[in-house]
């Protein structure tokens, strides 16, 4: 029988051939990869013997940390799917994804109890990072179980994880993404990102979301180190990155904006010479602001990728076309087809915006448990598509103008809010911003812009609508300015547009 495409085997194969070189590296606590393969095994044997299996996933609930890492080695080697709870959720959100997923058995971080109050007393099971009134000792269930790697028989296709969606748009949905997918996006990454035998990375974004995951597992999955930072913090984040000598690292837009208003220059504060590479995704990065990563980190790399829980990586616009290109999310990644269709699902011409279409071997298997989900994001060749618009230029690069869903309406109008927050953004008084459609008796939505000003500034809508007026048409001109403190985002740094919208007309109605 072929060797299967199993997110485990990345450790098992690196624990024999660099047992004691360091897989993972969390403040003063580490792992080689013989440990990580030792530990992961005894997690796999106490699981199975919990009655974890294919139809029993198993729900991890924890911040950054090292364990993250051989829990989900342990999960590919008994053939247990893994649900990542989001640790910003309350308890009654993790309790809906708990009992959509069906998962019994609770790996926590007692430090996030509270997030599982609700529904923790009812589980088959609980291990807790050192131990918890509902539970188990973690380090004491390992010490219990041999210390025998299962080889569970898994297929390419069967379910690695479960990854819920944020909720944006109603209620979170379980996405089922396999073990080819995951790994052949891991490949992927070593070539494009430069990951793989001895290279550093770090794990910044939260691990419980996809990307978070995935970068930050290739790296000892590929045979390198990641070094973990348990919290972001930009100070810490460029001290980390100096110390461990990371070469490559993923990061979203809010990384950069929060980098920079702390330090102009990094590269001049801090010894950064093994950097080689940055990649972005989770969020367009604003043009203005992406100016400034090249400046802020000369001779680095820098790719600006686009894609989602459903589809993995879509596209990468790489480096050297990354400001000639600027704005763009470069050409199809590696393996990838793409369409852009209109409403009547006829493809569009160059520089005519069309619904996103993409088809690879990473795409997710489906939507868990919802089978007019699935219908509804696949079409008959199989593409899937998550509601982003976007268009083509002569070239074939493809620009996201929007996600569909925020796209605005005002008097039988399509205008698109990204190009609006592009010229809003190079205003010098911006930090950032969002623009949204908020209700209209008379158009059906108006334009709404939700500006956060830079330290020291104020909000002049009088100097903001000059500044836009030379940069868009006047029907996009918003008619209202707010200014706010700070944007809400999601664990993967999208801005939540519908909160901001909903904000707006609870806000509303309360002053009528």
């Amino acid at each position: 029988m072929s060797l299967k495409l199993n997110m485990a085997n990345g450790i098992r194969e690196f624990a024999r051939s660099t047992p004691h070189r360091l897989a993972a590296v969390e403040g003063d606590r580490s792992l080689t990869f013989a440990a990580m393969d030792e530990r992961s095994s005894r997690l796999a044997q106490g699981v199975l013997a919990l009655g974890g299996g294919p139809q029993a996933p198993v729900a991890v609930l924890a911040g950054n940390r090292i364990e993250y890492f051989e829990i989900m080695t342990a999960m590919a080697k008994a053939g247990v799917p893994v649900v990542p709870l989001n640790s910003r959720n309350n308890s009654v959100d993790n309790e809906y994804i708990i009992e959509h997923s069906g998962a019994r058995i609770l790996i926590l971080d007692p430090d996030l109890a509270d997030n599982a109050s609700t529904f923790i007393e009812g589980l088959d099971a609980v291990i807790a990072f050192g131990g918890h009134d509902s539970g188990r000792d973690y380090e004491q269930f390992l010490d219990a179980q041999r210390a025998v790697d299962p080889r569970i028989a898994v297929g390419d296709d069967d379910t690695f994880c479960i990854t819920y969606t944020s909720g944006t748009t109603g209620r979170p949905k379980g996405v089922v993404l396999t073990h080819k997918g995951r790994l052949l996006t891991a490949y992927g990454a070593a070539i494009e990102y430069g990951l793989g035998p001895g290279k550093q990375t770090m794990a910044v974004a939260p691990l419980y979301h996809g990307a978070g995951f995935s970068f930050g597992f290739a790296g000892p999955q590929l045979g390198g180190q990641v070094t973990v930072q348990k919290k972001w913090d930009p100070e810490q984040f460029l001290q980390m990155l100096q110390s461990s000598g990371t070469s490559t690292v993923f990061l979203v837009p809010t990384h950069a904006q929060q980098i920079r208003r702390i330090v102009e220059e990094p590269a001049g504060t801090y010894d950064l010479s093994a950097l080689k590479t940055l990649y972005f995704n989770a969020a367009a990065l604003p043009i203005e602001l992406k100016e400034w990563v090249h400046e802020a980190f000369p001779g680095v790399g820098i790719h600006e990728l686009y894609g989602s829980t459903e589809c993995s990586i879509v596209s990468d616009l790489r480096p050297a076309d990354s400001m000639r290109k600027a704005g763009s999310v470069g050409h199809p990644w590696f393996m990838n087809e793409v369409k852009l269709l209109d409403d009547s699902g006829q493809p569009v011409a160059p520089g005519e915006p069309g619904e996103l279409w993409a088809r690879s071997p990473m795409l997710m298997k489906e939507y868990l448990n919802n089978p007019e989900a699935t219908r509804e994001a696949t079409d008959d060749d199989g593409f899937i598509t998550v509601g982003d618009v976007a268009v083509a230029d002569e070239e074939g690069f493809l620009s996201i103008v929007d996600r569909k869903k925020d796209m605005i309406i005002a008097g039988g109008v399509n205008i698109f809010p990204r190009e609006i927050e592009e010229v809003i953004g190079r205003h010098p008084s911006v930090d950032e911003v969002a623009v949204v459609g908020v209700p209209d008796p008379t158009y059906g939505e108006r334009i709404a812009a939700f500006v956060v000003a830079n330290r020291g500034e104020q909000i002049d809508p009088g100097a903001l609508e000059a500044h836009v007026l030379a940069g868009v048409a006047k029907y996009k001109l918003p008619r209202e300015w707010h200014a706010v403190e700070a944007l809400p985002r999601n664990a993967g740094g999208k801005i939540l547009k519908r909160q901001i919208r909903d904000d707006y007309v609870a806000a509303s109605r309360l002053g009528e």
